[in-house]
């Protein structure tokens, strides 16, 4: 979405005109961290396959996600994410958050890529899982 601002132009003559000149607006409710985390995400297509594939997340907000995938999913479909700690903040203990989500928005993501730009909501339940 992009607003306008009004900025003032002077003419050969001297008088004012003024210009609409685009500003970027953010309607977020909350940040997204671009951090790129690893997850493995899993769900099932509308044809009924089941599918997981392994990605990178682009960013990542207290409400939702956004990645890219190879498999042909619509909005609306329910996706279950785990989604890889970094060591850093484990004290080096490889812990996974899982998530629940559905598919709110896809994006083409060129004309020779397969792969399609995933925005997810998540859900309220989440769980953490420690790996020895």
């Amino acid at each position: 979405m992009v607003a306008s601002k009004k900025t003032k132009k002077v003419t050969a003559r001297g008088k004012k005109k003024l210009k609409a000149v685009p500003v970027p607006v953010n309607r977020r409710r909350e940040w997204r961290f671009e951090l790129p985390l690893p997850a493995e995400i899993e769900g099932q297509m509308p044809q009924g396959q089941q599918f997981r594939e392994k990605t990178v997340l682009e960013n990542i907000s207290s409400t939702g996600a956004y990645f890219t995938l190879d498999s042909n999913l619509v909005v609306g479909s329910k996706v279950n994410l785990s989604i890889e700690l970094p060591p850093q903040l484990t004290e080096g203990k490889k812990i996974k958050l899982c998530l629940d989500g559905v598919t709110v928005r896809l994006e083409k993501k060129g004309e020779k890529s397969r792969k399609k730009g995933v925005a997810v909501r998540f859900k309220k339940d989440f769980r953490f899982q420690v790996e020895e």
